[in-house]
């Protein structure tokens, strides 16, 4: 069975806007997304893309009501729940990522993912034996 893999706004980033310094990174976060079977995010990741999509790309509310329609058709986009917020004080507590980072690994540990993309995290780093975390990069 395919690994459920967590991708973060980062890589999606990289992915969707196209900047001449980082076509490297671009292509690669491509990859990430196409080779992925099953791909989870969370809605705290949706939001930091379309943030990003506004400020970064100049991207107008038309284009996100699309990319919206289209993104979460195919992708499985969660909520954040009380129990992630709880994981997540724990997960800073033993790992000493920043508070957003926490959410978004508790997010992924409930989604029962495998691998988390991220360019923000340390690479290979494990979490409680249960989640990997991938700089593709």
């Amino acid at each position: 069975m395919p690994d459920i893999v967590f991708i973060d706004s980062n890589i999606w980033l990289y992915a969707l806007v196209q900047s001449q310094n980082d076509h490297g990174k671009r292509l690669k976060a491509k990859s990430c997304i196409v080779e992925a079977n099953d791909i989870i995010v969370s809605t705290q990741v949706v939001n930091e893309v379309c943030v990003n999509l506004m400020r970064k790309a100049n991207k107008d509310n038309t284009y996100l009501k699309h990319f919206l329609s289209d993104f979460v058709v195919t992708y499985s986009v969660l909520a954040q729940t009380q129990e992630d917020v709880l994981q997540a004080a724990s997960i800073r507590e033993d790992y000493h990522f920043s508070y957003w980072d926490s959410l978004i690994v508790a997010c992924a540990l409930r989604s029962h993912c495998k691998i988390l993309y991220s360019e923000d995290m340390q690479h290979g780093l494990n979490i409680y034996q249960q989640l990997r975390i991938c700089n593709p990069f």
